[in-house]
């Protein structure tokens, strides 16, 4: 087998966040439910966008919050998304190659304008999401770079972008091309509404194609019907290599075959903003595997992204996460 160059790829929804503060009276004003994922049309986008207080606009999407953060630990990252020929595309694009992503997906030159996520951040830190997929549903399998993705150790799969059919067909595409090169294949089950949606799709793929599962608490119940967070930790084990269950403030449980590992969270002085705190996770993690750590070196490696993203607003690190992880003694 080739040696690879790449620690991960990421293939998600390349999208702009827009980030705004908000009180409860006035979600449910507009009829979103707190701490959860809405897909909008382009209207209900701009209607929102109207009525949301002054927002910060950054690049953002999962698997691209996930490999900014791998490149912010000093690990060789790239990046598989559509945006649009426009002004935020341009930024996206950018934003992910200043901080050293390989990205070459070419820009759409008609259609939907490049997507973007409007994220209203309560003063308990929760975030409600609201995203316009735009251009970043026109992703399909002819994108999917063969060199790219038998270059890279690990393919990371976003589950917010399993909504269209052509997107399917391309997670499956990369996870045959990454199996077919030795390599590891990784999926997100990004938030329980994708869960209910996808939950017969998803169990297939994590059985058939997965060997590294991400999920936090909620999605994780969600995929096997349960309410009971254990159960569904059992129900999971064997369907993947490696099953990487999230529990917010509880730290995460980390499963692979006959191993279970429990990490505490890492201390954060004050939570502002817990946005894209499974996407640093997910870059924590992955950085680890990639560099020969143990699963529970992983997890606390995991642990401090995830706080170091929300101890501020936004989805990617503010402080230079190889720096951090050096101090901790983590790498």
């Amino acid at each position: 087998m080739v040696a690879a160059t790449l620690d991960v790829i990421g293939i998600g929804n390349a999208m702009v966040d827009v980030l705004a503060q908000a009180d409860d009276p006035f979600l449910e004003a507009q009829g979103l439910v707190k701490g959860t994922t809405a897909l909008i049309d382009a209207a209900r986008a701009e209607a929102l966008y109207r009525r949301m207080g002054p927002g910060i606009e950054m690049s953002g999407g999962s698997a691209g919050n996930t490999v900014a953060g791998l490149a912010s630990l000093g690990g060789k990252g790239a990046y598989i998304g559509r945006v649009r020929d426009d002004g935020l595309g341009k930024v996206f694009a950018h934003d992910l190659r200043a901080m050293g992503v390989r990205y070459e997906t070419p820009p759409a030159t008609s259609g939907a304008p490049t997507a973007r996520c409007l994220i209203l951040v309560t003063p308990d830190a929760q975030r409600t999401m609201n995203t316009f997929l735009g251009a970043s549903v026109g992703l399909g399998p002819e994108d999917i770079d063969q060199d790219l993705i038998a270059a890279a150790q690990v393919t990371y799969l976003e589950g917010y972008l399993f909504d269209p059919p052509q997107a399917k067909a391309a997670f499956r595409r990369a996870a045959e091309l990454a199996h077919a090169a030795g390599r590891k294949v990784s999926l997100s089950l990004s938030d329980p509404f994708c869960v209910d949606r996808h939950r017969a799709d998803f169990r297939d793929l994590v059985e058939r194609h997965i060997d590294i599962l991400f999920a936090n608490e909620i999605e994780i119940c969600s995929l096997y019907e349960t309410t009971e967070f254990d159960a569904a930790a059992r129900a999971v084990r064997g369907h993947c290599e490696i099953a990487v269950l999230t529990r917010s403030a509880k730290g995460s449980i980390i499963q692979a075959k006959a191993e279970t590992h429990a990490v505490a969270a890492a201390p954060v002085a004050r939570v502002i903003d817990t946005t894209g705190a499974g996407d640093l996770y997910a870059a924590g993690f992955l950085f680890g595997l990639t560099h020969g750590r143990d699963l529970a070196a992983c997890g606390r490696l995991g642990s401090l992204c995830a706080a170091e993203v929300i101890s501020h607003f936004g989805a990617r690190p503010e402080t230079a996460l190889k720096e951090l992880a050096r101090r901790a003694g983590l790498i």
